[in-house]
């Protein structure tokens, strides 16, 4: 009598097993949806025409910088150097000139004139 209840205590039952599977299936289905999804979308102000070009001038300026050090320290040619360096300097000229316009074009639709 001892034998049979503890043949049928260790016998496992089809029930558990299933219910077993469908857990661990379940759970990794949920964490692979929890790990992949598609992140939100943070949406920040949008920027006019006239903060881009201010940031654009600022790292026009903090390249020349980047570049004239680099020319300090040997890294360039001369011909390299002047060539980029007069690049930069009239992309930095056309944001200036096109920022002046802009803001000449602002004040004068507030009335302002300069």
């Amino acid at each position: 009598m001892m034998m049979t209840l503890f043949m049928q205590a260790a016998a496992p039952d089809r029930t558990s097993g299933s219910l077993l599977m469908f857990a661990t299936v379940l759970a990794t289905f949920v964490l692979f949806i929890y790990i992949f999804r598609p992140a939100r979308a943070e949406h920040g102000v949008e920027k006019t025409r006239l903060a881009y070009l201010y940031e654009r001038k600022e790292q026009t300026y903090e390249n020349l910088r980047d570049l004239n050090f680099e020319y300090k320290a040997g890294k360039l040619s001369d011909a390299d150097f002047t060539g980029m360096r007069d690049s930069m300097e009239q992309d930095a000229a056309a944001l200036l000139a096109e920022i002046e316009d802009l803001e000449r074009e602002a004040q004068s639709r507030r009335g302002v004139t300069a």
